[in-house]
């Protein structure tokens, strides 16, 4: 695939368009901090690998979805409980941690969301070269209300929810009905996003060329397109 194809450009959401200040990560480690527990910056970041697998429509949150369909309680209980193991504490450990973690997150994780500072200017650029823009993400429910108060949604042409074609990404068809909505073709399609397991291994998978957005380098052997910030997207598509 050649960049000088590309009529659209569709971003990811949470994580690439719209982020938390402080990051769940940050009020996490803070928490364990505070109970004695010292986590060296290489568990932090596979604890990080694991949260982008594990909400890349992994199996394990399959898994975890039927089973506590009707008990959001118990399931960031069991969240908790893999993301203490995902850090390097033994089973037993985070069962016991895993509630009162859960409990904490629940009563004191309550982050601001703000879009990149460069990222209008670059949506609009986009747009007024004639790029079909369009957002594409995880999410269960439609999203078009939460662009409006992020101010973004003028540029895009359509959003597109996952649980409104019953199809996550990385999986094809949550793609294939995203090429529909953009009205182009695999090949002419760039996709933008954060999580390298949803985002860069769905798009590669179909056909779309994947970039991902990585400010943290939280994947530094990503072998794709990596850009640090919405401003680095432009002299790509310009080339």
């Amino acid at each position: 695939m050649t960049l000088n194809k590309i009529k659209a450009i569709l971003f990811d959401l949470d994580g690439t368009l719209r982020h938390h200040i402080p990051t769940g990560d940050e009020v996490f480690l803070s928490y364990l901090k505070s109970l004695g527990l010292n986590i060296s910056e290489e568990e932090a970041l596979r604890a990080v690998h694991w949260e982008h697998y594990y909400f890349a429509h992994s199996p394990e949150i399959q898994q975890d979805s039927k089973t506590f369909k009707d008990d959001s309680k118990g399931f960031w209980i069991n969240y908790s409980k893999r993301r203490l193991v995902a850090l390097g504490l033994h089973q037993k450990q985070a069962v016991e941690l895993a509630p009162a973690v859960s409990a904490f997150m629940g009563e004191n994780y309550k982050p601001e969301a703000f879009v990149p500072e460069e990222a209008p200017m670059v949506l609009a650029t986009l747009q007024e070269a004639g790029y079909i823009l369009g957002v594409v993400s995880n999410r269960d429910e439609p999203f078009q209300d939460e662009l409006k108060r992020l101010n973004l949604d003028s540029y895009f042409r359509f959003c597109l929810a996952g649980g409104e074609v019953n199809s996550f990404k990385p999986d094809a068809h949550i793609f294939e009905r995203a090429l529909e909505l953009a009205g182009t073709s695999a090949e002419e399609t760039m996709y933008v996003g954060d999580n390298y397991f949803a985002d860069v291994v769905g798009a590669h998978r179909s056909g779309l060329l994947p970039v991902l957005f990585d400010p943290g380098q939280v994947f530094p052997d990503a072998e794709c397109l990596v850009i640090k910030s919405f401003d680095e997207l432009l002299p790509l598509v310009s080339k």
